[in-house]
């Protein structure tokens, strides 16, 4: 996809985010289910199921999905494409690139050994591995940019309200 073809697949959007800025506003969802054998959520990807448990340093296996590592992968994913969007719309000349995410954890908080500890990440590194002969200028626009509008990226940056509820579902009385 050059250019022109994403201006014109995105123009008509940004018309009408612009009329009408409501239905700009869309809601993702995510699903997945409590494993009933182990300590593991099995998550609904679209494509298939993915499994996540326990992190090694947590007591897990290692053979399900770390959520962590999931988090991690998909700010790689939305930067990714972020970076090639905004590559192509600048018509920045970029023959290749590489995303890498990687992310600092103490586990004592999340296992509750050290109430000092933080729970999650306490410094994510996002790096860029371009190939383009690009001048510096242009680079830093290019990346500039893909942080401002990678979904992800400014998710973790700007810390949205989050809301939690639990609804029970009563078991039948057992006889």
């Amino acid at each position: 996809m050059d250019a022109a073809e994403l201006k014109n697949v995105q123009g008509p959007l940004k018309q009408a985010y612009r009329e009408d800025a409501e239905s700009a506003v869309i809601t993702l969802r995510a699903k997945g289910s409590v494993d009933d054998q182990k300590i593991a959520c099995k998550v609904e990807t679209g494509r298939a199921i993915a499994v996540a448990g326990l992190h090694p340093a947590t007591g897990g296996s290692g053979l399900e999905l770390c959520s962590g590592d999931m988090l991690l992968e998909a700010l790689v994913a939305c930067a990714g494409v972020t970076l090639k969007a905004v590559a192509t719309a600048l018509e920045f000349r970029l023959d290749g690139a590489k995303v890498e995410a990687e992310g600092d954890l103490d586990f004592r908080g999340t296992l509750g050994v050290a109430k000092d500890a933080p729970v999650g990440f306490r410094t994510i590194r996002l790096r860029f591995e371009l190939d383009t002969d690009e001048p510096q200028d242009r680079i830093d626009t290019l990346i500039k940019l893909t942080e401002r509008y990678c979904v992800v990226f400014q998710t973790i940056s700007q810390k949205p309200e989050l809301l939690v509820t639990a609804e029970p579902h009563r078991l039948a009385a057992r006889m």
